[in-house]
């Protein structure tokens, strides 16, 4: 199981120094959206070539022109897009296509996504390489908990492998790691903690077991 750091609301200068903090702990290094619409692939570039032993996830939230958008991820070094759901499914096999070409991997975000079991299958069918359990900002204040998401997930997927975020800290990371995904995502539980260090320190020791 691996750790990711969504990387959110930080400046570049800012996000180097947070995982520069919490290096040991993490896995991957998400370049989050709105850091993406901030920097562009510039953050891809400058987190890969100080980190270059770590993954990075440019998430781009991919909703048109597949092959263009994911490409420029991969031309960056980035070792993972993320394409939606909810989008056309010639779209997310463009994504997957290019990701097949640059050895590199397409996450399906399945934020908004309402029929989970029939789009899993669809998916899956075209060779989907990680489908992700996404519990947005938004959905989260309305009170909305990406656990039960996260069940129906690990029911109906027989292939490919599982992200999940949405609100995860220390606090409620255990429930999430029962269920098993190949990679728990954590943002502001890490980031916006007085001790990022520790916090994910506490999180990779409860993954080990």
């Amino acid at each position: 199981m691996k750790l990711q750091l969504a990387l959110d609301d930080l400046s570049l200068i800012n996000a180097l120094l947070m995982i520069e903090k919490v290096h040991d702990s993490i896995d991957i290094i998400e370049i989050g959206t709105p850091f993406v619409i901030d920097e562009g692939m510039r953050a891809v570039r400058e987190i890969k070539k100080h980190f270059p032993e770590k993954e990075i996830l440019a998430d781009l939230k991919i909703m048109d022109a597949g092959y263009y958008e994911a490409q420029l991820a991969f031309k960056n070094h980035a070792d993972y897009a993320t394409v939606l759901g909810v989008t056309d499914i010639l779209t997310v096999k463009a994504c997957i296509d290019v990701a097949k070409e640059y050895n590199r991997k397409i996450v399906v975000d399945m934020i908004c996504v309402e029929n989970m079991s029939q789009k899993i299958a669809q998916l899956e069918g075209i060779g989907c390489d990680i489908l992700s359990v996404h519990t947005g900002a938004d959905q989260q204040a309305a009170g909305r908990e990406p656990i039960d998401d996260l069940r129906i997930m690990v029911e109906q997927v027989k292939k490919a492998q599982i992200s999940v975020a949405g609100g995860i800290n220390s606090n409620t990371a255990q429930q999430y790691i029962e269920l098993k995904p190949a990679i728990l995502i954590v943002g502001s539980g890490i980031t916006h903690n007085q001790d990022p260090k520790t916090e994910a320190a506490i999180i990779k020791e409860m993954m080990r077991g």
